[in-house]
C-alpha cells in the first residue's frame, strides 16, 4: 500500500510543475489540467517520494521540480514491470514506461549535474478515470490474467521519415501481429541512421519492455542499409535461427533471399527481428515465422518454460 504525497500539474509544456491539493484524471488522455495529457503512452507521469528524499540531501528541491505529476510513498517504480497497475481511489493507472532522456535544459541536471526522473521516473497511461487527492491510497493492483504479448514496429526509409514515399510494410506488419493476438504499443517510420535506430531499440526494449521489436527495411547491400549493424549493436544475445530460417524460406522462393544481411536478437527479455523492406517480402517472411516466434517471445519474457519435444 502507498500513499499520494503531491500532485503536480502544469498548463504548459517546458514550465515548471506546481502543487494541487486534486485533480481529474480523463480515460486515455490523462490530468485533465495537465498539458502532457493526450492519446498517447506517456499522460501521467509518477515518481517514488523516497528517491526525491535521497535526493533532497544534495539540494533541496519541491515536488513537481523534475516534472513528475504524482508524487507516490511506499513504492520503488523502477523495479517493477510496465503494465503494473495502480488504483487511486477510482483511478486505474498503467505503466507504460520507465525512464525517459532527459533534456538539455533541464533545470535541475544544470544546478546539480543530475536529474533522476530519466533513471527512477515512470510514465502511465489513465485506464480508468475520476478525482485524486493528496494523501489518497495507492494500491498496486494484481496482474491481469493472459495479458498479450506486446510489440513495436520501426520502419526504416529515408524517403519514408521525410514523407516522400508511402510506408506499406510496417501497416502490414501491424495487422499481421494484431491478428496473431499481439498487441501493438508503438510505431514509427526513421530515417537510416544508425543512432537513431539505436536509441528507440533501446527504449523500446528497457523503457517500454515490449516483448518483440520488428523492423523493416535497411537490410540490403546499400551503402546506408544499416539496421543490421545497428541492432547487433544493442543486443546482449544472438538469436541467429530466426534470420536464418527466413532466408531459407526466401531461397525457395528467389534467389535473391541470399542477399538479406537481416538479423536477429535479444536485448534483455525482448526479441528484435529484422524483416525485408518490402511488402511481398515481409508478408512472406513473417508468415513463415510467425506460427513458432510466440513460443521463443514467451520463453524470453519467462513466461514459458522449455518444452523440448521428446
Amino acid at each position: 500500500m502507498g500513499k499520494l504525497l503531491a500532485i503536480c500539474t502544469s498548463p504548459q509544456r517546458g514550465t515548471v510543475k506546481t502543487e494541487v491539493e486534486s485533480a481529474r484524471l480523463t480515460p486515455e488522455w490523462g490530468i485533465e489540467t495537465d498539458a502532457h495529457g493526450g492519446n498517447w503512452h506517456r499522460q501521467v507521469s509518477m515518481l517514488s517520494a523516497e528517491k526525491i528524499e535521497n535526493f533532497r540531501k544534495k539540494i533541496w528541491v519541491d515536488y513537481g521540480a523534475f516534472g513528475e505529476n504524482l508524487v507516490v510513498e511506499g513504492y520503488d517504480f523502477r523495479n517493477l514491470p510496465v503494465t503494473s497497475r495502480f488504483a487511486i481511489g477510482d483511478v486505474v493507472l498503467e505503466m507504460t514506461q520507465i525512464g525517459k532522456e532527459c533534456h538539455n535544459d533541464c533545470v535541475i541536471k544544470q544546478k546539480t549535474g543530475e536529474c533522476i526522473m530519466p533513471r527512477e521516473g515512470v510514465f502511465a497511461r489513465v485506464l480508468q478515470g475520476g478525482e485524486i487527492h493528496v494523501g489518497d491510497e495507492v494500491t498496486l493492483l494484481p496482474p491481469p490474467e493472459n495479458p498479450p504479448l506486446r510489440a513495436a514496429v520501426i520502419t526504416l526509409s529515408d524517403k519514408g521519415s521525410r514523407g516522400e514515399r508511402e510506408d506499406k510494410s510496417g501497416p502490414l506488419i501491424v495487422e499481421m501481429l494484431t491478428a496473431a493476438g499481439y498487441q501493438v504499443e508503438e510505431t514509427m517510420i526513421l530515417p537510416d541512421e544508425a543512432k537513431a535506430l539505436k536509441a528507440q531499440l533501446i527504449r523500446l526494449a528497457d523503457g517500454r519492455q515490449v516483448n518483440l521489436i520488428l523492423t523493416t527495411g535497411g537490410t540490403g547491400f546499400a551503402p546506408r542499409d544499416i539496421t543490421p549493424e545497428a541492432t547487433y549493436a544493442v543486443a546482449d544475445r544472438n538469436a541467429p535461427g530466426i534470420a536464418e530460417a527466413m532466408r531459407y524460406h526466401s531461397l525457395s522462393i528467389t534467389p535473391r533471399g541470399m542477399l538479406s544481411r537481416a538479423v536477429s536478437v535479444l536485448r534483455g527479455k525482448t526479441l528484435i527481428v529484422n524483416l525485408p523492406g518490402s511488402p511481398k517480402a515481409v508478408k512472406e517472411n513473417l508468415e513463415y515465422i510467425l506460427p513458432s516466434l510466440e513460443h521463443g517471445v514467451r520463453i524470453a519474457a519467462g513466461l514459458d518454460g522449455e518444452c523440448a519435444r521428446k
